[in-house]
């Protein structure tokens, strides 16, 4: 059975596929579960992680593995975005972009993470990639805001 779509995000956010599973696609689940430590085992995140956290950037760069690091916003938000838009009730339209451009800035952090510094801060493949995809968060919802004005507008065209 299918549940709320904020219950189902908010599990998704926690590890991809536990979305999937609460919406009753087990096997989906899994693959995305699979799919998710593949990458993070391959591109050597959790290590990533620890050492961005303690603050050990230079470390953390050279543990990356920054090809396979570059799938991870992919297979995270697609399946963030695949179980928001199975679990229950309508998925509003335009629902996407966030997810979209979340992804694409994200894999864009990580590409400039090893040599781009803001304010002279090298911020590194966990940080940079982060503050990237938050930026694309926004900007996704921006656009998705600027899209439902213009249906609307042309909707109230058409009625009048």
């Amino acid at each position: 059975m299918a549940k709320n779509k904020k219950e189902v995000l908010f599990w998704s956010i926690a590890l991809p596929g536990f979305g999937q599973i609460l919406n009753g696609q087990l096997i989906k689940g899994l693959l995305f579960i699979g799919l998710e430590i593949l990458v993070n085992v391959q591109s050597n995140f959790n290590e990533v992680i620890l050492l961005s956290f303690n603050g050990k950037t230079g470390e953390a760069i050279h543990q990356t593995d920054h090809g396979w690091l570059m799938f991870y916003p992919c297979v995270y938000f697609f399946a963030l975005w695949d179980a928001y838009k199975n679990a229950e009730g309508p998925t509003p339209s335009h629902s996407y972009f966030p997810f979209v451009f979340a992804t694409y800035f994200g894999t864009i952090g990580i590409i400039y993470s090893s040599n781009l510094k803001i304010f002279g801060v090298l911020l590194g493949p966990f940080w940079l990639p982060l503050l990237f995809l938050i930026l694309g968060l926004g900007l996704g919802l921006v656009i998705r805001k600027i899209l439902l004005k213009k249906s609307k507008n042309q909707l109230n065209k058409v009625d009048a």
